[in-house]
């Protein structure tokens, strides 16, 4: 494929001089005695000791800490923690740990535990606490114990101890802790005002000096440190309390921003947590597996994407997680297919996250249409250089083949669901929704603020109030073309990571040993048997089946045809289902249809009601279970009812062709003729409905089939067990009855008590 012209993306030098550390020391910029500094911004972090910084954007790695602190959690932290202090060192480069801390219930010794490794064992390491809503309890002593922390604004912290006082050593160890200065946004007097409720934390501002050569400062104070203050003559222009004694030591992010004290930065989601620390988007994604060797499995998503190749995939995600594989590699190389399938699968691969398992989609050759969705539901997307992904346009096929773009119902459905993934994977939406809308224009961007890049449309930017500096236009998007990408434009463009040459690079990328044989989850014999049963043949062959045992077992004294008959019809139902287009609507219509035809049959006399109900009831049931939907709202939905139609058609019409020849020669075959019932004088095809008398002369011209009411009142003779239908003797006639009530057994004496149409019911004399 031809390479696109393009510039690259990123590559800024974050580099700086060492002149602005000299700057800090002689402007006294440090946390001292409670002295607070500046806010530092992105470009400020200070690299870690004995680490040059360079081009290269910082190694970094998201966990998140929540719910219980265990043996299993550190050891999972404290694994991944110090292989991405390896890495940085390997490297040379900034390494950055960001640890989520969402609310919990922990045994102070566990945090105690992994608080102490976070402070002394993370050397070269920056570790930053973000906490994306409020934390309080035995959880805000890992925060404290990171050298930063960014706060959701309307998130707070505080209140370690819940209203009961910490014992002795317990507060020796966090004050400890904060007294070693990992972070320089947190003092003693602070940290006290979380500990004890009873104690008061105050701000202060102090000046120094003479006119007009006043210095300020500001610090955060007990009581009994501002009463020192106050003793020693510092000139005190404005004081304030904020904590009061008795109150709970919980502060939000708006109160710590505003008096400059516990948190360094504000943001509102991992991305922008990300962007402060110039952090790689995959960055941000939480691994794992990180630590460890993954657990990994390939599942590969080859040809057009359908309902059955969507279940197939489903099941393989199933057994996959059933079996403990905590990476799964999704090699994708597809053209594409039903975009609701493929809107299932990419929802239900995004979700494996909630699993704790990694997803990622390589891309050897192409992602197309729907297949590109799917790969936007994974954690990270590879491609190789050539590879290719996205024209993820809904379109419909006329008549002719003839393709066109979608309703506009469709194509903004369509838009909101790419928006949402690519929300959840933490790549520009914008980008996403250009896949599916060819007028879509997308812009780079930059922020004002801290000169990050991101990607969007006109309306996204005009909504954001002048936050973002418009640049040019993404060029693959709008002007009557969908986004589609090779492997490099995509890693440009934060779709994609930087492409691989083949998938044992992709192994290495991914922490996999060379040497470790990878599973390819491949097809079972039941996948197998589901994929063959769901052809077209064989679905007409099973419903022909079907339909033919039922005539045997009319005829026949055996239930052999009835349940041979259940068994074709159970696995049609039962292959669909597990295709993807069946479900249980299909089998409860079914089996009510067959209710309804056995009421006609054994209970009600006639041909009525329950008899066509229940035919339409089991043949719509057919009908729907062979295809996705109810009514057809599109050429290719119609398409595939007249799919679905003439399998059934086929079916119905082989079935009356096979009785008619069954019929005709069965009962003069040796060895067949002995399984059918033929009462004595019977020429062995005397089961056949038959022309009233006076009708048979008119060949084609009446075909109405229907018995002389004259054997109202007749007495006969059963020649079979009549359970309920068989046969008797009537006068000189043989005749196909149905009994009215219980069985009749052979040669007990019946009378006739009604005909309607070509049925004759009889009941047992005497």
């Amino acid at each position: 494929m031809r390479r696109r012209n393009v510039s690259r993306i990123g590559g800024q030098d974050h580099r700086r001089p060492l002149l602005w550390g000299w700057l800090l020391l002689a402007g006294g910029l440090f946390t001292g005695n409670g002295v607070l500094e500046r806010p530092a911004s992105a470009d400020q972090i200070a690299d870690p000791p004995g680490v040059e910084n360079d081009k290269a954007a910082p190694a970094g790695l998201f966990l998140s800490i929540g719910g219980t602190v265990d043996d299993a959690a550190y050891g999972r932290i404290s694994r991944a923690a110090l292989a991405l202090q390896t890495r940085v060192r390997q490297e040379q480069r900034r390494g950055v740990l960001v640890l989520e801390i969402a609310p919990g219930s922990s045994p102070f010794h566990q945090v105690q535990g992994l608080a102490r490794f976070l402070a002394t064992e993370l050397g070269g390491l920056t570790t930053v606490a973000w906490v994306p809503e409020t934390v309080t309890g035995n959880h805000v002593v890992l925060a404290l114990a990171c050298q930063e922390i960014v706060m959701h604004p309307e998130a707070s912290l505080g209140d370690i101890s819940l209203g009961k006082p910490l014992d002795q050593d317990a507060q020796m160890f966090v004050l400890n802790l904060v007294s070693r200065r990992h972070n320089r946004k947190v003092g003693e007097a602070l940290t006290l005002g979380m500990l004890d409720r009873q104690k008061e934390v105050l701000w202060v501002q102090l000046e120094r000096g003479d006119k007009p050569n006043v210095t300020r400062e500001t610090r955060i104070v007990s009581r009994a440190g501002y009463d020192d203050l106050v003793k020693a003559g510092a000139q005190i222009p404005d004081v304030k309390v904020i904590k009061e004694a008795g109150a709970p030591g919980v502060f939000s992010a708006e109160r710590a921003r505003g008096y400059d004290v516990l948190a360094m930065h504000t943001a509102r989601a991992r991305e922008e947590v990300g962007a402060l620390y110039r952090l790689p988007r995959e960055a941000m994604r939480e691994n794992h597996t990180a630590g460890d060797a993954p657990r990994a499995v390939v599942i590969k998503v080859e040809a057009e994407i359908t309902p059955m190749l969507e279940q197939f995939v489903v099941r393989q995600i199933d057994r996959a997680v059933g079996a403990g594989f905590n990476l799964i590699i999704f090699e994708i190389d597809s053209p594409g297919g039903h975009l609701v399938s493929s809107l299932n699968l990419a929802n239900a691969i995004a979700a494996l996250h909630e699993h704790k398992v990694r997803t990622v989609a390589f891309i050897p050759d192409k992602a197309v249409s729907g297949a590109a969705i799917i790969a936007l539901g994974c954690d990270e997307i590879y491609l190789t250089p050539q590879g290719t992904i996205g024209d993820a346009g809904p379109i419909e096929i006329r008549p002719g083949q003839v393709i066109e773009r979608a309703p506009e119902k469709v194509l903004s459905f369509l838009r909101e669901q790419l928006k949402t993934l690519a929300e959840r994977k933490q790549r520009p939406p914008a980008l996403a929704m250009a896949m599916a809308d060819k007028d879509l224009k997308v812009y780079k961007v930059t922020n004002r603020d801290d000169g990050q890049v991101s990607y969007m449309t006109e309306n996204d930017i005009h909504e954001a109030n002048g936050q973002w500096i418009t640049g040019l236009q993404v060029p693959e998007s709008g002007d009557d073309r969908l986004l589609f990408v090779d492997g490099r434009r995509a890693h440009d463009l934060h779709l994609a990571e930087p492409p691989v040459k083949d998938f044992d690079e992709l192994k290495s990328r991914l922490g996999i040993p060379q040497d470790a044989n990878i599973m390819v989850s491949k097809r079972t014999w039941v996948d197998t048997l589901i994929f063959v049963l769901n052809s077209s043949g064989m679905t007409m062959l099973l419903i022909a089946i079907g339909i033919l045992c039922i005539y045997f077992e009319l005829h026949f004294p055996s239930g052999l045809f009835g349940i041979m008959s259940c068994v074709c019809f159970g696995l049609f139902f039962w292959s669909h289902f597990l295709g993807g287009t069946a479900g249980w609507l299909e089998v409860v219509l079914f089996l009510l249809g067959a209710g309804c035809l056995a009421i006609e049959f054994f209970v009600l006399p006639g041909f009525g009601v329950f008899g066509v109900s229940g035919m339409i009831l089991c043949l719509f049931s057919l009908i729907m279970a062979s295809q996705t939907f109810i009514i057809p709202a599109s050429t290719e939905d119609m398409r595939e009812m007249a799919k679905s139609v003439g399998t059934l058609s086929g079916a119905i019409v082989g079935t009356l062709v096979l009785a008619t020849l069954i019929s005709r020669y069965l009962p003069s075959l040796p060895l067949f003729n002995e399984m059918i019932l033929t009462p004595p004088g019977g020429d062995g095809n005397s089961f056949e409905p038959r022309l009233r008398p006076e009708l048979a002369g008119m060949g084609s011209l009446n075909p109405v089939l229907e018995r002389d009411r004259t054997l109202v009142g007749k007495p006969g003779t059963a020649l079979t067990i009549l359970r309920p239908a068989g046969k008797a003797q009537i006068g000189d006639e043989f005749v196909d009855v149905v009994s009215e009530g219980p069985f009749i057994s052979i040669g007990r004496p019946i009378e006739v008590v009604a005909v309607s149409g070509n049925r004759v019911v009889v009941r047992e004399i005497g």
